[in-house]
């Protein structure tokens, strides 16, 4: 199975390692995954400053980039989401480029998705003592519909222990350019995310999106908080290696 990997901005430049998690376990599993090195940034953050033309041009290069691709796995519900959900609207009007977004569409997953829905895998024989809680990224969550793939996943990891997020459902408050344009508001809403893991005693902070996790992990670490910051992949590859060195 050939994947092409949609790596999005923030694991590109901030965050690789999530990135290479992911490769190293579609590697895992028979996949072919390679890298068009054309592609950028998804278009979303102009999109939600309001500027249209200029995520249209963007998106029109990330469609290109994955023109010949039989599959794309992002490690993002957001991104993912973006193409999923908007890209329609922004060549509604445009019926050569909307065929092209449908079909970008058609074959790009975020990960947890992917290797549930698509690989059909939902036990890696993974390996985590350890306690973790889980936050849902609002794009995963309500643009894909990412609600139980990520738990089916935590679920199968020997000695992990997964506790539930109160108020899970909550966004984080960062949003983009959310985080920036409404900071005060933004503050509040991640204090009280902050607040809500804290309680669960976790040990392990568990998300699909590294925008998420940058904003949440960003203010636990403010308030001297011990609570590891980890990618579902970070986590999986982890369990994975910890899982074979127990002869799993």
């Amino acid at each position: 199975m050939r994947v092409s990997l949609f790596i999005t901005c923030l694991a590109d430049q901030i965050y690789p390692e999530v990135g290479e998690s992911v490769v190293r376990l579609l590697h895992r599993y028979g996949c072919e995954v390679d890298f068009p090195q054309m592609q950028t940034c998804c278009g979303q953050p102009a999109y939600n400053s309001g500027y249209q033309d200029e995520a249209r041009e963007v998106a029109r290069n990330l469609i290109r980039a994955f023109e010949h691709s039989d599959y794309v796995v992002s490690p993002s519900g957001s991104c993912t989401g973006m193409v999923h959900h908007y890209y329609p609207q922004l060549f509604e009007n445009e019926p050569e480029w909307k065929a092209k977004a449908e079909k970008l569409i058609g074959k790009t997953y975020e990960f947890s998705q992917f290797l549930v829905n698509v690989l059909g895998i939902t036990d890696l024989g993974a390996v985590y003592e350890g306690k973790a809680t889980y936050h849902p990224s609002c794009h995963a969550m309500r643009l894909l519909r990412v609600r139980e793939e990520p738990g089916e996943l935590m679920a199968n990891i020997e000695g992990l222990e997964l506790v539930e997020l109160p108020r899970k459902e909550d966004c984080c408050g960062f949003g983009g350019t959310f985080a920036v344009k409404m900071a005060d508001m933004s503050e509040a809403m991640v204090c009280e995310k902050a607040a809500n893991v804290c309680a669960t005693k976790a040990e392990l902070l568990i998300g699909t999106d590294m925008g998420c996790l940058m904003n949440i992990g960003g203010r636990l670490n403010k308030e001297n908080k011990p609570v590891r910051v980890m990618h579902l992949a970070q986590l999986l590859e982890e369990g994975v290696k910890r899982g074979e060195r127990h002869g799993k």
